[in-house]
C-alpha cells in the first residue's frame, strides 16, 4: 500500500470517529497539489464545548490507534480544548470550538485547496 492509499485510509477512520462524537462542520481539505504546503490533508471540524472538542480528540486517538496502530506524532492545545491540532505526518487535524474555528478560518487562508464538506449527521 502506498502512502496515499495509506492517507485515505486514515482519512475514512478519522471521519468515523469524528461522527462518532457528533463533531459538526467536518472538512477535508486536499493540498496534495498545493506547493509547500504544511501537510497533504487538513481535517477540520468543531464541537460545541471544549469537553466535546477533547471527546473528538479522544474518539480519533483511539480508533485510528486500534485500525492501524498509530498515535500521533504530536498534539497542541489539549489542555484548554478550545483548538486542538494532532498531526498524523500526511494528515494535520484541527478541533475546534465554533468562535475560534470563525475566527482562525484555516477554510479562507487554504482557499486554493480542494474542500471536502462532509454533511453533519442528523
Amino acid at each position: 500500500m502506498d502512502e496515499k492509499d495509506n492517507s485515505l485510509i486514515k482519512i475514512n477512520i478519522i471521519l468515523k470517529a469524528l461522527k462518532n462524537k457528533k463533531g459538526k462542520k467536518i472538512t477535508v481539505l486536499d493540498l496534495t497539489k498545493l506547493e509547500n504546503s504544511i501537510c497533504e490533508y487538513l481535517i477540520i471540524a468543531q464541537g460545541n464545548i471544549p469537553n466535546q472538542v477533547l471527546a473528538l480528540c479522544d474518539s480519533v486517538w483511539n480508533l485510528v490507534y486500534s485500525c492501524l496502530q498509530e498515535r500521533p506524532l504530536g498534539a497542541v492545545g489539549m489542555k484548554e480544548a478550545k483548538w486542538i491540532v494532532t498531526d498524523y505526518g500526511t494528515i494535520m487535524l484541527h478541533l475546534f470550538i465554533p468562535e475560534f474555528r470563525v475566527y482562525y478560518d484555516l477554510e479562507n487562508l487554504w482557499a486554493n485547496a480542494n474542500i471536502i464538506e462532509i454533511p453533519d449527521m442528523l
